[in-house]
């Protein structure tokens, strides 16, 4: 007699349909069909199968024939009446979103975020407790097509910034007033109608820049080859240290300046006022676009500016809008240009580093201007240079 072909099985659904042989909550008959499947896997005849799940031949091939046509669930479930087998009710399928919606803290696990191996084996012990034990058993594959199905992807955090200040249109407003006046004094051509050294009011965008990290390598840089076009570095470094970069550009002569530190406190800021303090003419006025961070508003700060009243105007950016600050896109430059991959063999060297870029952008100063539309004021806005 010929030997039986054996059913081909994924580890998946082999792993499935032992499990359902273990459980003792399922009803019998899809016991039976998961039985014939595991031993027609293992080579068994169809008589030998019918004789040891105690069924008649007929339904061995039934059970066989289903599952050729659809697989493991189409094999071990009859169909609720005509028509395509419905796998997974609507009910089982709002209860599983509804626990992938769920963080897998609030059921006592460590992580933060649902892998989709966890949330089956999550949904596998408790199915049953909730009343869907047929779910007991349901594979990775068909709860991730169940989440695809929703749009649900519980791996996944998508950040998004929560409007807390009360003020930010207003705020909002005056710093684009301020562009706005600035963008008036420049012609068409992009030169100042009166030149800057005789303006009277000074305007500045100013913020941090902290916790750059001096970086050193712990072999030399090997350089690129004919046969190998790129830098070649180790992969092992060495931390220095970090230190906290605070500068501005005056938004009429594209000037930068800057002051590097080991921190960004009142005293520091009071610092760099005094920097631009010195370099503007006495009685002129500065005006200095900001955020609103404490040490910008501290007691400290405050006693230095009734040292000089009416010298100095500060311009604050509403919370969560430090976009509306145009040192950030100069920032943003600065660290394509000069910081990525920065590697020093001392702390000072990035201090020293950090200061001829500062030269080297003001050899040649870019203006920086706020473009948007004033009858959309607020909705349509960028920043170009």
């Amino acid at each position: 007699m010929a030997k039986a072909i054996p059913l081909v099985l994924s580890t998946e659904d082999h792993n499935r349909l032992e499990a359902i042989v273990r459980t003792r909550t399922l009803q019998a008959q899809v016991v039976s069909r998961a039985r014939i499947l595991l031993l027609k896997e293992s080579g068994d005849s169809v008589d030998a199968i019918a004789d040891k799940v105690d069924l008649n031949r007929n339904s061995v091939l039934l059970c066989l024939k289903k599952f050729r046509e659809g697989g493991v669930e189409n094999a071990i479930y009859d169909a609720p009446g005509r028509g395509r087998n419905a796998e997974i009710t609507d009910d089982e399928k709002a209860w599983i979103i509804n626990v992938a919606c769920q963080k897998p803290t609030d059921f006592g696990y460590s992580a933060e975020t649902w892998t989709y191996a966890k949330l089956t084996a999550h949904i596998n012990k408790t199915a049953e407790s909730a009343g869907y034990t047929r779910l007991s058993t349901i594979t990775k594959t068909s709860v991730k097509n169940i989440l695809d199905a929703a749009n649900i992807k519980p791996h996944r955090i998508q950040y998004y910034c929560e409007n807390r200040d009360p003020d930010f249109d207003a705020k909002m407003h005056q710093v684009l007033l301020v562009y706005k006046q600035i963008e008036l004094l420049f012609d068409e051509n992009g030169e100042l109608f009166i030149p800057a050294g005789e303006q009277d009011i000074h305007t500045v965008s100013y913020d941090e820049k902290p916790g750059i990290q001096a970086i050193a390598t712990t072999s030399p840089d090997l350089p690129p080859t004919s046969k190998n076009g790129t830098i070649k570095r180790d992969y092992e470094y060495k931390r220095l240290g970090t230190v906290s970069l605070l500068a501005a550009i005056d938004l009429l002569t594209g000037e930068a300046i800057p002051l590097v530190r080991d921190s960004h406190k009142s005293e520091d800021f009071i610092d760099f006022l005094k920097i631009l303090n010195e370099k503007y003419p006495e009685g002129d006025t500065i005006q200095v676009i900001l955020d609103n961070h404490t040490v910008h508003t501290s007691k400290k700060v405050k006693q230095y500016l009734e040292t000089i009243p009416g010298r100095f105007i500060f311009i604050f950016t509403p919370k969560h809008g430090s976009w509306l600050n145009m040192i950030e896109g100069f920032f943003g430059k600065m660290t394509r240009q000069m910081l990525r991959g920065i590697r020093v063999a001392t702390k000072q060297e990035l201090i020293d580093r950090i200061y001829k870029y500062f030269d080297e952008v003001n050899e040649t100063p870019v203006v920086y201007h706020w473009k948007y539309k004033m009858e959309d004021f607020g909705t349509s806005i960028g920043v170009a240079n």
